[in-house]
């Protein structure tokens, strides 16, 4: 990849440590790339969603989120590869990564140049795929599963309520996906968060409780009465068939 490649390139660092930001800021946008920084995964989150990206690097020890939280939820808003740069010491952390979309693990200690040979190879795959990813074919013996006035319509992965549909992120749609199939019953929080992320700690249980409240409110929102998503405290949560009553007991997190 050459300079003029190199110019194009927009790359969000996610990075607490200044020092190793400002070394790698500095060392990348010397080979061309455009480099944004954020040293917290809610600024990286903002950035995402205002940037069109290329390529980011993304440290999974963050003051306020774990990486690999904040890796499925970058996957979900923007289509540019990831690549892990980490000191982790947990030994799944790598596979978990690459399970949540990302494309590349370096751990840390790291060469740099190393570090930028992976960057370029990240690209030049990321260049060779179609301008648009279309999702794998949806196998044709999944139907259309009803709750009261809410469809989910797996093949399609649409949800309507009431016959107009709710636009969900790819997480609330399978958070919702995996209440569904086992209405009326109540599921840990351990069990959503394997389910979605593959893995369960109190960062992931703080995402988790966050999404449920985003879907909450955009069932609640809907054109017809929702089936009830409550939470049962100290337990998890649970879809039931009967439509939510407003003021509900424990429909609340």
């Amino acid at each position: 990849m050459d300079a003029r490649e190199n110019s194009r390139a927009t790359i969000l660092l996610v990075e607490d440590d200044p020092t190793v930001a400002a070394m790698l800021k500095d060392r990348l946008e010397a080979r061309g790339y455009r480099v944004w920084h954020a040293a917290s995964a809610a600024e990286a989150e903002a950035m995402a969603g205002e940037l069109r990206l290329d390529l980011v690097i993304l440290d999974l020890m963050l003051p306020d989120a774990h990486g690999l939280v904040l890796c499925a939820e970058l996957k979900e808003k923007q289509a540019a590869p990831i690549i892990i740069c980490s000191g982790t010491k947990r030994k799944d952390d790598a596979a978990l990564g690459f399970k949540l979309g990302a494309d590349d693990f370096v751990a840390k200690p790291f060469s740099v140049g190393e570090l930028e040979a992976r960057i370029e190879a990240v690209l030049r795959r990321a260049a060779a795929r179609p301008a648009t990813d279309s999702p794998p074919a949806a196998s044709p013996s999944r139907g259309v599963q009803r709750i009261g006035e809410l469809a989910i319509d797996q093949a399609g992965c649409r949800v309507t309520l009431g016959g107009q549909v709710v636009l969900l992120t790819p997480t609330e749609y399978r958070l919702l996906c995996a209440l569904a199939v086992r209405p009326d019953e109540v599921l840990s929080r351990e069990e959503l968060a394997e389910h979605i992320w593959g893995y369960h700690d109190p960062a992931v249980g703080r995402s988790l409780d966050v999404h449920m409240r985003r879907l909450r409110a955009k069932l609640d929102a809907g054109a017809a009465p929702p089936p009830a998503l409550v939470t049962v405290r100290g337990f998890g949560y649970r879809l039931d068939r009967e439509a939510r009553r407003e003021g509900a007991a424990g429909a609340e997190a």
